[in-house]
């Protein structure tokens, strides 16, 4: 299997709506992105935690096992529309082959069983660099929104 689409994991969202999960979206250091490779099958149903995800990760010079922490993050409302947003994020003198999609979760600063899943973005053809930069650019439209209107 593969990565066909980019989505929100369910059961996160869920903790959140019934205030489980005790975090904010909006952390300045709780929330981080890694990348994984094609091999990732994300189940937005199922998948919780990073360990679904940690078998795919990248690897190579100039990432660190985990991903960066997302910076500049911020909610906002506007016409019935949450959008969830933050600064682009990099990997700087990098050597990475073959990243797909990268991977937001709340690190709680333990074991990867315990921090919990929240989007997967899919660059729909993989990436790699060679003693370069690595540049997610999130979309002008942010990471993702919620259309909350019926």
């Amino acid at each position: 299997m593969s990565i066909t689409a980019s989505g929100l994991y369910g059961l996160t969202i869920e903790k959140q709506f019934i205030d489980t999960l005790g975090l904010s979206l909006e952390s300045e250091t709780a929330v981080k992105v890694l990348l994984c490779t094609d091999s990732e099958t994300p189940d937005f149903t199922a998948d919780d935690f990073r360990n679904d995800v940690t078998a795919n990760e990248v690897s190579g010079t100039g990432y660190t096992a985990g991903g960066a922490t997302l910076t500049s993050t911020e909610i906002t409302l506007a016409s019935g529309v949450l959008t969830y947003d933050a600064a682009d994020s990099s990997w700087t003198t990098s050597t990475i082959s073959s990243a797909m999609a990268a991977v937001g979760y709340f690190a709680r600063g333990g074991a990867d069983t315990a921090d919990e899943l929240m989007f997967l973005s899919d660059f729909v053809t993989a990436v790699s660099t060679t003693a370069g930069t690595l540049l997610v650019q999130w979309s002008a439209s942010g990471i993702f929104t919620v259309d909350y209107t019926p």
